[in-house]
Protein backbone atom coordinates (compact mmCIF):
# COMPACT_ATOMS: atom_id res chain seq x y z
CA UNK A 1 0.00 0.00 0.00
CA UNK A 2 1.19 3.41 -0.83
CA UNK A 3 0.44 6.54 1.07
CA UNK A 4 1.20 10.50 0.28
CA UNK A 5 0.72 12.57 2.28
CA UNK A 6 1.10 16.48 1.67
CA UNK A 7 3.46 18.87 3.59
CA UNK A 8 4.26 22.09 3.90
CA UNK A 9 5.31 23.96 0.95
CA UNK A 10 4.21 21.53 -1.40
CA UNK A 11 6.48 18.40 -0.66
CA UNK A 12 5.13 15.22 -0.15
CA UNK A 13 6.17 12.05 1.85
CA UNK A 14 5.72 8.78 0.91
CA UNK A 15 5.00 5.72 2.50
CA UNK A 16 5.57 2.20 1.31
CA UNK A 17 4.74 -0.13 3.83
CA UNK A 18 1.93 2.20 5.69
CA UNK A 19 0.86 0.77 9.12
CA UNK A 20 -2.55 2.03 11.09
CA UNK A 21 -1.59 2.08 14.78
CA UNK A 22 -4.32 2.15 16.78
CA UNK A 23 -3.84 4.36 20.17
CA UNK A 24 -3.41 1.92 22.56
CA UNK A 25 -0.58 0.49 20.33
CA UNK A 26 1.21 3.68 20.35
CA UNK A 27 0.33 4.26 24.06
CA UNK A 28 1.77 0.82 25.02
CA UNK A 29 5.26 1.91 22.92
CA UNK A 30 5.49 4.99 24.99
CA UNK A 31 5.37 3.11 28.14
CA UNK A 32 8.47 0.97 26.66
CA UNK A 33 10.55 3.75 25.45
CA UNK A 34 9.61 5.06 29.31
CA UNK A 35 10.78 2.32 30.99
CA UNK A 36 14.01 2.14 28.24
CA UNK A 37 15.17 5.70 29.65
CA UNK A 38 14.14 4.48 33.23
CA UNK A 39 16.72 1.64 32.71
CA UNK A 40 19.53 3.52 31.52
CA UNK A 41 18.82 6.33 33.75
CA UNK A 42 19.18 3.98 36.57
CA UNK A 43 22.25 2.06 35.57
CA UNK A 44 24.24 5.21 35.35
CA UNK A 45 22.89 6.23 38.31
CA UNK A 46 24.02 3.31 39.71
CA UNK A 47 27.71 3.73 38.75
CA UNK A 48 27.73 7.03 39.44
CA UNK A 49 28.24 8.08 36.12
CA UNK A 50 26.34 11.21 34.19
CA UNK A 51 25.82 11.76 30.89
CA UNK A 52 29.10 13.47 30.08
CA UNK A 53 30.87 10.28 31.38
CA UNK A 54 28.79 8.01 28.90
CA UNK A 55 29.50 10.41 26.47
CA UNK A 56 33.37 10.33 26.87
CA UNK A 57 32.89 6.33 27.01
CA UNK A 58 31.12 6.66 23.59
CA UNK A 59 33.00 8.13 21.75
CA UNK A 60 36.33 6.16 23.66
CA UNK A 61 34.89 3.00 21.88
CA UNK A 62 34.12 4.61 18.43
CA UNK A 63 31.00 5.70 18.89
CA UNK A 64 30.95 9.65 19.13
CA UNK A 65 28.47 11.36 20.69
CA UNK A 66 28.49 14.28 23.15
CA UNK A 67 26.63 15.24 26.27
CA UNK A 68 23.96 17.23 24.66
CA UNK A 69 23.09 14.43 22.23
CA UNK A 70 22.72 11.87 24.77
CA UNK A 71 20.95 14.05 27.45
CA UNK A 72 17.94 14.70 24.52
CA UNK A 73 17.76 11.08 23.40
CA UNK A 74 17.58 9.84 26.89
CA UNK A 75 14.97 12.55 27.99
CA UNK A 76 12.68 12.03 24.84
CA UNK A 77 13.52 8.37 25.41
CA UNK A 78 13.66 7.77 21.81
CA UNK A 79 16.77 5.90 21.31
CA UNK A 80 17.39 2.77 19.36
CA UNK A 81 18.17 -0.22 20.95
CA UNK A 82 21.41 -0.31 19.64
CA UNK A 83 22.46 2.91 21.47
CA UNK A 84 20.91 1.14 24.69
CA UNK A 85 22.94 -1.91 24.71
CA UNK A 86 26.40 0.21 23.38
CA UNK A 87 25.68 2.41 26.53
CA UNK A 88 25.20 -0.49 28.90
CA UNK A 89 28.06 -2.18 27.58
CA UNK A 90 30.73 1.04 27.75
CA UNK A 91 29.46 1.75 31.06
CA UNK A 92 30.03 -1.88 32.43
CA UNK A 93 27.14 -3.29 32.70
CA UNK A 94 26.95 -6.88 32.41
CA UNK A 95 23.62 -8.37 33.56
CA UNK A 96 20.17 -6.42 32.81
CA UNK A 97 17.20 -7.65 35.35
CA UNK A 98 13.60 -7.27 33.59
CA UNK A 99 11.63 -7.93 36.76
CA UNK A 100 11.01 -4.66 37.72
CA UNK A 101 10.05 -3.64 34.03
CA UNK A 102 7.94 -6.34 33.08
CA UNK A 103 5.93 -6.52 36.60
CA UNK A 104 4.19 -3.40 35.95
CA UNK A 105 3.15 -4.22 32.41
Amino acid sequence: MMITHTVVNGKNIRYDDFNVRNDEEAMADDLWAERAKALLKAELKRRGLGYRDLAERLTAAGLPENERNIANKISRGGFTAAFLLQSLAVIGCQTVRLDDLVESA
